[in-house]
């Protein structure tokens, strides 16, 4: 018999309104709300999740119902205002980077003209890669390669026109994290940071010192828990559970604060022994730390997670090294054939001359902006250029790889870190080694890793149009727009997000990136810069670190999960294993009832929706509540509806604490009841 010819939803002889001003308006409003939360939750946590889901939700909910918007403009929208998690995610998980290179100079690069060029630069590329790969990758291989996210989304968009009601439980949860946020960053009704450790405890001081467990009881934190599972949060939490209830009270130990202090004072966190402050309050005339948990996890857990960051994404590239293989091999051979145009709507890319001249236009450009870092034109040509070679083979990977496993699961992070030691190493051959070069290094690694995230995000987006009936050409162009717009979003968003409030202002802090955000990502990316280049890192602590990610590795673990748990706050991780733990909840229920769904409809679930309503909800209320910390006067304004000093002389302070888990648990509950409840008529998926 002949092999059936695929059909899409909407028909290649079908003429539909598609690329419009109002889907791309409604798109890049989207990708502007959906980019900011994805900054706050990565620089805070070191994780994002997937927001063509939710865009795609909202595209059915709002654009169909008010704007009587067609199948086909709904997927502009979601394709435009998707760019924005690819984008967000590349520029957090390495720029930052540059305010922890060797030299107060880098710092300067941390600014929005850099940060605005390289996004858009490190975005376009990655689309304009992903354009000859589209017919081999999404077309050819079809049957062979899932692109889970994407084919969710086309789920979405034709319920949507059958009448499917996904956005009620999106919605729930948006609005449940809205006023939960609204009552602990405004009212203070609920502790942000519950804290308990054994400082305060006489008793147990000095048999278990230093142990702190802590929660960071927010929406977003326990969405997150609920979409990667209870697997996945279980391992991240097992190693904050190694660093701050093993790690800590056994350096604490055996290690004098006078020592720990003087770690920090190497590492530029205190100016010197005789000077109060660092992380975790050092006192010159005690000589102890009012914190001491923090100031080990500072002078010596973060080194030992960065290692094993390290390794662990190293592994899992490894690992990927036969399916990266094939891919590059097949992938190629697709390019020859992407040129010919086809008289069909739904097989129309944007021609290989745009790809061309494009990628030759940046590598140009790069080396023509005196704004990038490097000497002359030369050297940032080189930039350019290694830009290029890195970022073809990647995207190329990277857009094979999202196909079989997910985005959520793509080892960008471990393309990254091979991309950053491979140009140091380049940089060390043609003699430019040192502190200078740092920052050109740092360019590389994050263009190639904004170009290679972008690239998983827009195989995802042309998967859903495949699928839908889209046109590629408009699809791309929409890329496109949702880059810039994206770019422009994210550099203003992340650079509010760094200023300090007037108290860590007070005491000398210049930016919130590396106190009150973690960063993890950017922090490895400057750590083994810094050494590669400089030869000056405490390669004892590192080297810890990344023994310990093989170890787990052999042990059969997910080395990189446990290993950002190892770099992640308790207080971070905590919360997302609760939400793990909920899921893992539903879905023994949901298996009893023969109702467990695997692969793309498990982001359709109710359960899921209303988590992705939490960490949307929670993280943009984040950045509202972040944006208002700037101007004095509404800082005030909330120290003055505060009711914290009045709950917490009425409960004491671990009531005040407990009645934050009380509220936590009752979101949970919700969470609970919205993941067991009965799904009406999830569609069929591809």
């Amino acid at each position: 018999m002949p092999e059936k010819k695929f059909q899409p939803f909407v028909s290649p002889e079908t003429q539909m309104k598609e690329f419009t001003f109002k889907a791309v308006a409604m798109g890049s409003i989207f990708g502007i709300a959906f980019g900011a939360a994805t900054v706050y939750l990565a620089l805070n946590a070191g994780l994002t999740v997937s927001a063509s889901i939710p865009i795609a939700v909202m595209a059915i909910t709002i654009g169909r119902r008010l704007f009587k918007t067609t199948v086909l403009e709904n997927n502009i929208i979601q394709t435009t205002g998707s760019a924005s998690e690819s984008i967000a995610a590349g520029v957090v998980f390495t720029l930052p980077g540059f305010l922890f290179l060797s030299t107060a100079d880098a710092g300067n690069y941390f600014n929005y003209g850099i940060i605005f060029i390289l996004s858009i630069f490190g975005g376009m590329l990655g689309t304009l890669l992903m354009i000859p790969l589209r017919r081999s990758l999404i077309v050819k291989e079809h049957e062979t390669l899932p692109y889970p996210e994407g084919t969710a989304c086309a789920s979405v968009l034709k319920a949507g026109e059958k009448g499917g009601d996904f956005a009620r439980a999106a919605f729930q949860g948006l609005g449940f994290a809205f006023v939960y946020a609204i009552l602990q960053k405004m009212f203070r009704v609920i502790a942000g940071t519950p804290v308990f450790d054994t400082v305060k405890s006489k008793v147990y001081n000095k048999i278990y010192p230093s142990a702190q467990v802590s929660a960071d009881i927010t929406p977003e934190y326990m969405g997150v828990g609920y979409i990667i599972g209870p697997k996945i949060a279980g391992v991240l939490f097992a190693g904050s559970v190694l660093s701050w209830l093993v790690f800590h009270p056994l350096l604490a130990s055996l290690i004098d604060p006078a020592t720990v202090a003087q770690q920090q004072v190497k590492l530029g966190f205190l100016k010197d022994l005789g000077t109060k402050g660092g992380f975790g309050g050092w006192d010159p005339v005690t000589h102890s730390f009012a914190d001491p948990a923090s100031a080990i996890y500072r002078a010596y857990i973060r080194l030992i997670g960065a290692g094993a960051v390290a390794m662990g994404g190293l592994i899992t590239l490894i690992k990927t090294i036969p399916t990266i293989v094939t891919s590059f091999k097949e992938s190629i051979g697709s390019v020859k054939e992407a040129g010919s145009e086809s008289r069909i709507r739904t097989e129309r890319d944007l021609s290989l001359k745009v790809v061309g001249l494009g990628s030759l236009a940046l590598v140009i450009l790069i080396g023509c902006l005196p704004i990038i870092p490097g000497d002359n034109f030369f050297s940032r040509l080189l930039i350019g250029l290694l830009i290029l070679v890195f970022g073809a083979f990647f995207v190329t990977v990277a857009s094979r790889i999202v196909g079989l496993i997910g985005s959520s699961n793509s080892p960008v992070s471990g393309m990254t870190i091979a991309t950053v030691m491979g140009t140091c190493l380049i940089f060390l051959a043609v003699g430019w080694g040192g502190k200078a070069y740092e920052a050109m290094a740092l360019v590389v690694g994050g263009m190639v890793c904004i170009a290679a995230s972008n690239a998983g995000g827009t195989s995802q987006d042309l998967k859903t149009g495949y699928l839908v009936g889209a046109t590629p050409r408009y699809q791309q162009l929409a890329l496109f727009i949702g880059v810039i717009v994206s770019a422009l979003a994210v550099g203003v968003t992340i650079k509010i997000l760094d200023i300090p409030s007037a108290e860590l202002a007070a005491k000398g802090i210049r930016h919130n990136i590396g106190t009150v955000y973690n960063a993890p990502q950017a922090t490895l990316m400057a750590t083994l810069i810094r050494g590669i280049q400089s030869r000056s890192l405490d390669w004892n602590f590192v080297l810890a670190g990344a023994a310990l990610a093989l170890v787990m590795e052999l042990c059969g673990v997910r080395s990189l999960s446990f290993a950002i748990g190892v770099y992640l706050p308790f207080s971070t991780t905590f919360p997302i294993f609760l939400g793990g733990m909920i899921r893992g909840g539903v879905d023994r229920v949901k298996k009893k009832r023969g109702e467990l769904v695997h692969g793309a409809g498990e982001d359709l679930e109710k359960g899921n929706l209303f988590a992705t309503g939490l960490v949307g909800g929670g993280a943009l209320m984040g950045v509202v509540f972040a944006f208002l910390q700037v101007p004095q006067s509404t800082v005030n304004f909330m120290k003055r509806i505060s009711v914290e000093k009045w709950l917490t002389e009425a409960l004491s302070e671990n009531g005040y604490y407990l009645l934050g888990f009380a509220f936590f648990a009752v979101m949970g509950y919700a969470l609970y009841r919205a993941g067991v409840a009965k799904d009406a008529g999830l569609p069929e998926t591809e």
